[in-house]
């Protein structure tokens, strides 16, 4: 076997490239509202993000702002977000989210997640229910523009049949192995790129391997590995 093929980061560096030709190099846009960010990544947990946007959209035109869902019944947040499935468990999350951010802080705002190290804020937000490593990953990169990769289903699953780290049967798994084999700098790219490949080619049902950049690069074509998560 080529060294190449035996060194993941070799790989992932052919993919990233493979894939920036595809479908071009995102560029970084940071939402201003960190609360917001790690609200709308708890609605997406799940769902489409049709649906969970959606669901965000149809909370801030309810209630106007943070403080006002922090202080609603949580029936009525549910209601509010039903698009995004999950209503109750999301809505209780949700307000257990703000209800401590206020009395932690005083105030419903997440802007001194700024000055922590990218370890202290992602161990800051794992402390919340419902709290994931791919909800915190999401925060950092899309919130506060941080050089760390979520994985979530569609990246989870490329990166499976692609095997590049193996075949983990678990997202938090995935997220652990290629966290020392992306390129400095480049999760962004390789994450936004990976879940368009993802919806678009690599499909969790009916792949189109013959239409994909990839397939010369992965242990799966012409014979997709199933997906552990249910993707």
């Amino acid at each position: 076997m080529p060294a190449a093929r035996k060194d993941p980061g070799a790989r992932v560096l052919r993919i990233l490239r493979l894939l920036e030709r595809e479908y071009g190099v995102p560029r970084p846009a940071p939402s201003g509202d960190l609360v917001g960010r790690l609200v709308a990544t708890i609605l997406s947990q799940h769902t489409t993000d049709a649906s969970s946007e959606a669901a965000y959209g149809r909370l801030l035109e309810r209630f106007g702002s943070w403080e006002s869902v922090e202080a609603a019944d949580r029936r009525s947040v549910a209601v509010a977000i039903r698009a995004a499935g999950l209503a109750a468990v999301k809505a209780r999350r949700i307000k257990r989210t703000l209800g401590r951010i206020r009395e932690e802080r005083g105030r419903i705002e997440l802007d001194f997640l700024k000055g922590m190290s990218s370890r202290a804020a992602t161990d800051y937000l794992l402390s919340f229910d419902g709290v994931g490593p791919k909800t915190a990953a999401c925060v950092l990169l899309f919130g506060l523009g941080r050089d760390v990769m979520p994985v979530d289903t569609h990246v989870h699953r490329v990166v499976g049949r692609l095997g590049i780290v193996g075949r983990p049967a678990l997202r938090e798994a995935t997220f652990a192995a290629l966290s020392g084999v992306v390129p400095r700098g480049k999760a962004l790219s390789l994450h936004v790129n990976l879940v368009r490949h993802g919806r678009s080619v690599c499909r969790a049902r009916n792949p189109r391997c013959g239409d994909c950049v990839l397939a010369r690069n992965c242990g799966s074509s012409g014979r997709p590995a199933p997906c552990s998560d249910g993707s």
